[in-house]
């Protein structure tokens, strides 16, 4: 699992197209600081598989499926992509929980300056995903940890700090831009419990339940 606080700025040294998926070449230094061979490491939000390792590189191989499901597709060389090495055991949390399963991509619109180096982010996001978000719920954009401020009319708008906007490849992003959106996974398991109280046969499972048991 991930935290969503982006390591490093990699850069795409080239993308190999296949008869069935892809290969990146991604070029970094931090994040390769004790990486092993079939190591995890998240690109732009996606759990990805590093393989023929180098000093200065990595590679990762690229299914259909994520293909389909992220911006890992529009990827070429020259193009800044966020990087994250999986939470060590005993390591702080200090995002929210990410798993780097990318739910569906959204729409960049705009990146306004609001004074001071912050800066407000606004996104379309799909009419699917639209249940998963939460006001100051956490949202992974592009692998970041974000809190949404602000949600309406099927657009999510977050806060971003001078030192996310430095580090990070929002800076590059432009009108129209795919950007992965990954929800909170508390809020998937939270829907299937409450489902369960619709399926005939199962115990009820009722909002004062859940703050009995905790949530």
């Amino acid at each position: 699992m991930f935290t969503g606080i982006i390591e490093e700025l990699g850069t795409v040294e080239s993308v190999e197209r296949r008869r069935s998926g892809s290969r990146l070449r991604v070029r970094c230094r931090a994040a390769l600081a004790d990486i092993t061979e079939g190591a995890s490491i998240s690109v732009n939000g996606v759990c990805l598989t590093a393989v023929d390792l180098k000093p200065d590189s990595f590679g990762a191989d690229v299914a259909p499926e994520t293909l389909r499901r992220s911006n890992l597709g529009e990827l070429k060389p020259g193009s800044l992509v966020n990087l994250e090495r999986p939470l060590a055991a005993g390591g702080r949390l200090g995002g929210h929980i990410v798993q780097g399963h990318v739910d569906g991509t959204g729409e960049f619109l705009s990146l306004e300056a609001l004074g001071g180096g912050n800066w407000w982010l606004r996104v379309r996001t799909p009419e699917e995903l639209d249940r998963y978000l939460v006001f100051k719920g956490s949202v992974a954009i592009d692998g970041i940890s974000l809190t949404a401020a602000e949600i309406e009319g099927g657009v999510l708008s977050v806060t971003v700090i001078p030192h996310t906007y430095q580090t990070t490849n929002l800076r590059t992003r432009r009108l129209g831009d795919r950007v992965n959106i990954e929800c909170d996974i508390l809020a998937k398991y939270l829907e299937k419990l409450l489902a369960a109280r619709e399926l005939p046969g199962r115990s009820k499972l009722t909002l004062e339940k859940l703050e009995e048991m905790g949530y």
